[in-house]
């Protein structure tokens, strides 16, 4: 892994941008974070562990159909870096309004398991039998509005005993 942020970092300064020390944005879209071109930079909070791949999901359309399987416009598949920030950038066809999911594939074995997290733009509490049944939060609590490059965070959620949230909640 440390050779891919190496290698980001490098293109980063080769293309004129400024780069903190450890710092990558993540992802084949990484450029398209550098302006003010329509693109979402996602900066992934409370990671449970650093191994296995994130999933990076933008959608846009018609908001009841956000997260519906295989609906999504752009899907990044990166590595969890072994240590600094994670971010990741997705660019967008056009301004307006979309969501965000992240998938946290704590194995990197491509299928989803109790160890594995998630979360989705707005941070939207979801309790464990939403996740079970995959029932989708509000719209509304989901949606971000692009202009230009827009930063979101996302906290990620994972079961823990009879909950579903944050580790440090998930931890009680």
């Amino acid at each position: 892994m440390s050779k891919l942020v190496a290698g980001m970092a490098g293109l980063m300064i080769a293309m004129g941008m400024p780069v903190a020390a450890g710092a990558a944005v993540l992802g084949p879209d990484a450029a398209a974070c550098t302006g003010n071109a329509p693109a979402i930079l996602v900066h992934v909070e409370g990671l449970k562990s650093r191994s296995g791949m994130l999933r990076v999901q933008s959608y846009g359309g018609n908001p009841k159909h956000y997260f519906d399987k295989g609906s999504y416009l752009r899907r990044i598949d990166v590595p969890v870096p072994a240590s600094g920030p994670v971010d990741v950038c997705v660019k967008l066809p056009a301004n307006g309004a979309y969501a965000v999911s992240v998938r946290h594939d704590v194995d990197g074995s491509g299928k989803t398991g109790m160890e594995d997290g998630g979360g989705m733009s707005g941070n939207p509490r979801l309790s464990l039998l939403d996740v079970l049944f995959k029932r989708k939060p509000d719209p509304q609590k989901v949606q971000i509005e692009v202009a230009g490059m827009t930063r979101v965070s996302i906290v990620m959620n994972y079961v823990k005993g009879g909950s579903f949230g944050p580790v440090a909640m998930a931890a009680r």
